[in-house]
């Protein structure tokens, strides 16, 4: 008896056309996804790099939920400017709430 895998579903020989049919259907729906993932990693990174170096250190701590105060407090900078670099780094990396920005920071620092 054969047995051969494709992605993570192992086939054992005999086996019916739409068990291999269903099977390298989920192989290319699972490396669709991979190569989404890969990409937005990949777009992710960009932006990211687009930061200055202050807008770097900046990043972490308001994603991690520190008041702008705190953070503020923390690198010895002024309330507003970190408003103005956590403006900044909105707009660079393209993120339209909070919530995306920590989405996407969980992303790029998770990697």
């Amino acid at each position: 008896m054969w047995s051969f895998l494709i992605s993570t579903d192992w086939i054992t020989k005999p086996f019916k056309d739409a068990d291999l049919m269903r099977a390298i259907h989920a192989a290319i729906a699972q490396d669709r996804d991979a190569r989404r993932k890969r990409a937005e990693l990949g777009e992710l990174r960009q932006r990211l790099s687009s930061l200055t170096p202050r807008e770097r250190e900046v990043l972490p701590l308001i994603v991690s939920g520190l008041l702008n105060k705190q953070a503020a407090a923390q690198l010895g900078i002024s309330e507003v400017t970190i408003q103005i670099h956590r403006g900044q780094i909105m707009k660079k990396m393209g993120a339209d709430s909070l919530a995306e920005l920590v989405r996407m920071a969980g992303i790029v620092y998770s990697d």
